[in-house]
Parts: C-alpha cells; structure tokens; sequence
C-alpha cells in the first residue's frame, strides 16, 4: 500500500519566504534562488503552469545597502524594499534564463482584487502570461501598500497574497516554502512535538497550536499560513507547507511524497 498523497497540480502557486531566500547573516543565498529557477523551469517544460510568489525585497535590499538591521520608519522600509526588489527581480531573470524560462513581474495590493475592474484586469493579465508560458512572479507592491511593513505587526501578507493568487486563477495547489518542516503540535523547537502530516480542516484547535512570526528578515507567522490554507480549502484546493531550504523538495512534494503538512482533501 502506497503513502503517497493525492496531489492535483496543473496549475501551481509557489510562496516562497524570505528565510529561503536569504540567510540569517542576510547575505543573499543564490543557490536556493537557482535551485529555484531549476525546479520552476523544470515544472513549466512539463506542462505545469507555475506562478511565483516571492518575499525578500527588505531581505534583499538591506543585503544591497549594506544594512544589518531593519529600519523602524515606514519610508525607510519602503525605500529599502523598492532597492530589493528591482535586485530580486533581476537575480531571478538571470537565474531562469539559464533554463531558457522567461518571467514577468506583478506587483500587487489587496485592493486590486477587491475592485472588479483592476480584478478583471489584474486575472486577464495572469491567464495572458501563463498562456504564453511565462512565469509571473508576484509580490506585495510595498512601496504603497504598508500594512506588512511596520515591525511592530508580526504577520505579513504575502501568505496571504499566495493565498488569494492562488484561488482567483483557479490554481489546484500552493505550496509554501518556510523555514520549518510543516505544523506542529506545538513548538517546533521542541523535540517533544510532533509534525502533523496531514490537515483536512483548519478549524479553533489548529489555530490554538500556532505560534509567534518568522525570521527578522521577513514578516509572516504560523497564523497567515493557517488562513492561506483555510482559504485554499474553501475554495477545494490543496495547500503544502514545507521547508524550503532546499527548493527541490517541490519535486518530491509533486510526486506525493509525505512531506511536510498537506491542508485539503
């Protein structure tokens, strides 16, 4: 008898976090990046239509400015993230290029979704880019949008966002790459807990076990992962969460293997 999972996977939206992309020290790491590029590529040339939602502009851009700490104004953190992502963005057109894949960039806000007309727009320009096997990479448009920036908020959007990416193109799974093997029963630091594989519904229990925010690069926590998967759910699809630390584990999590925490039927 096979453990393999069911997974559906012709369209796919992959989140990955800040902590895949940079390292603590807050240099850049480019084999992550590449390894990337490899397996998205890879994906594409298989017939798979991908969508990449990428964190790491603060990241990336304090790395660029030769910062070591997060700045605490809202400007300042807009300034940084603009830096970062014109750096990212290049980083990741030279890395697919190496694949022969070519990329598009959408910056977007929350409100985009929520008015018909930008909505409308915003899904033609997606279905437009995947036609014509082009991988858009997505991120929160920080230089206006400022709720995930203060320091003091813990939760970020851009679990969210894959989230919401996902269900409005109709992507059948997200896979979010994090810095944690999947959901635990309790701390992952602790090695009396244990990983749960497998989450049909996210409901108040579930909720009660998660934690507090991520690395001080990035801005997302247990919570805005809960509510991605609780969203993915609701709109029947699958969402798995798993350490990105390696990025061609998406190969295996494609294939079935009982990797990290698998939200859905």
């Amino acid at each position: 008898m096979s453990d393999k999972r069911k997974i559906r996977a012709n369209r796919v939206v992959i989140k990955v976090g800040t902590s895949t992309l940079v390292y603590p020290d807050g240099a850049i790491n480019l084999r992550a990046i590449d390894q990337l590029a490899f397996v998205i590529s890879a994906m594409q040339h298989r017939g798979r239509e991908v969508v990449l939602v990428s964190s790491g502009a603060i990241g990336v851009g304090l790395n660029y400015m030769g910062l070591t700490k997060r700045p605490t104004a809202i400007p300042e953190q807009q300034a940084i993230a603009a830096i970062g992502q014109t750096e990212l963005i290049a980083i990741y057109k030279e890395r697919f290029a190496i694949y022969e894949q070519k990329i598009g960039q959408l910056l977007l806000t929350r409100d985009i979704f929520v008015y018909p007309t930008s909505h409308h727009n915003v899904l033609n320009t997606f279905e437009a880019l995947l036609a014509e096997k082009v991988v858009p990479i997505v991120n929160e448009n920080d230089t206006v949008a400022v709720d995930e920036l203060d320091h003091e908020t813990k939760f970020g959007d851009n679990d969210q966002l894959s989230a919401i990416v996902a269900t409005n193109i109709g992507a059948d799974l997200l896979i979010m790459l994090s810095d944690i093997d999947g959901f635990y029963d309790g701390n992952p630091k602790d090695p009396t807990t244990n990983l749960i594989p497998h989450i049909a519904q996210v409901d108040d229990r579930i909720y009660a076990l998660a934690g507090g925010s991520g690395s001080r690069f990035g801005t997302g926590g247990m919570v805005t992962k809960l509510k991605a998967a609780e969203r993915m759910i609701a709109a029947d699809g699958q969402m798995i969460l798993a350490n990105g630390a390696d990025p061609t584990v998406i190969f295996d999590l494609l294939d079935g293997e009982p990797l990290g925490t698998l939200f859905g039927r």
